[in-house]
């Protein structure tokens, strides 16, 4: 074990992830953007209305998210007759009864009405960045920052990028989504809006795609590890996939060696610290996932077995788990 934490010290991985790791253990920012021409490929996802299931979370298990900013933000767009609503995670982890780290919003108004409106009521913005991908960040009373996005929907994606334009349509929005768990709505009323059995799925420990698995995957291929991902921290049990999911992530694995290192490691060190991490990276061995994410093709997972046995239970480092996956020097520098 100790080995491998001396090659990292040293430089030594060569291999586009192992490397990206290298750098992150010596405490190197990465960049997680990386942008480049869209080829054209339409989303044939098909459109159809669906009248969304409807729920009211308790105003009590809100009080978390509430505060005189968020009131303040919401009564501005209410003045201005624009819907806006918690969307994502957020939303996702108070079903669960977990207090939200961040709070994610969507909106029905576009980048440039937000700012004429922000303008208007005297708010400043921050991160004007994430204005062509229809993120406004208002910062309320000097306080308190806020991302709003405005809904969209893909209209071209290349398997790492799309190409979006804005709609109205909270429907469309929860379509691009990656997972059902991900794609609930909430009002500040505690009202959730489900088009896609989200509730239901978080009920049962679920985590399945939005629609077809393997078109969700194809819109962005980093969704194999964002599935793993959230199974670690979803199930109850380590290994109940879903059949043709896993199916689906099998046949669409070789996509992962066109998503860049870095988005990759930010996945993977999640899935390696989180729960069942031994069992899932066992099930995405057996899927044909290391060779695609710059890891030898046939790790040891004997080797990685008995690591995983070791540290099971315990706090450690994503680094230390995952170099129970390679037993020699050559497998680091091929």
């Amino acid at each position: 074990m100790y080995m491998w934490c001396d090659l990292l010290v040293s430089g030594m991985f060569r291999r586009p992830i192992l490397s990206l790791v290298f750098r992150a253990f010596r405490g190197k920012e990465a960049a997680f953007w990386s942008f480049s021409s869209v080829s054209a490929k339409p989303n044939t996802m098909e459109y159809k209305r669906i009248e969304p299931a409807t729920l009211k979370i308790d105003v009590e298990k809100l009080a978390p998210i509430y505060t005189p900013e968020l009131d303040s933000l919401v009564e501005i767009f209410k003045k201005n007759d624009f819907e806006i609503r918690v969307a994502g995670g957020a939303v996702r982890d108070l079903l669960m009864g977990i207090n939200p780290h961040d709070l994610d919003f969507a909106t029905t108004a576009t980048p440039e009405q937000m700012k004429e409106m922000f303008e208007r009521e005297n708010v400043r913005m921050i991160n004007t960045k994430g204005e062509k991908h229809g993120t406004i960040t208002p910062r309320i009373n000097d306080k308190e920052n806020f991302e709003v996005t405005t809904l969209r929907i893909d209209v071209t994606t290349d398997g790492r990028h799309a190409e979006v334009q804005f709609t109205t349509d909270w429907q469309l929005d929860a379509n691009r989504r990656d997972l059902t768990i991900n794609s609930l709505f909430m009002d500040l009323d505690g009202t959730v809006f489900d088009y896609f059995n989200g509730v239901q799925h978080i009920k049962e420990r679920r985590v399945i795609f939005v629609g077809d698995a393997a078109t969700r995957i194809q819109e962005d291929y980093l969704r194999i590890l964002r599935y793993f991902r959230f199974y670690g921290r979803i199930s109850e049990e380590a290994n109940s996939h879903d059949a043709e999911t896993l199916n689906a992530i099998r046949n669409n694995v070789s996509g992962l060696s066109r998503i860049s290192g870095e988005r990759i490691w930010t996945e993977l060190r999640k899935i390696l610290e989180g729960n069942y991490a031994g069992e899932l990276i066992n099930v995405m061995i057996e899927i044909g996932i290391p060779e695609f994410i710059g890891l030898p093709k046939t790790p040891n997972t004997e080797r990685f077995s008995t690591v995983w046995k070791n540290l099971k239970g315990q706090k450690y480092n994503a680094i230390t788990l995952l170099a129970g996956l390679i037993s020699t020097e050559e497998e680091v520098n091929n």
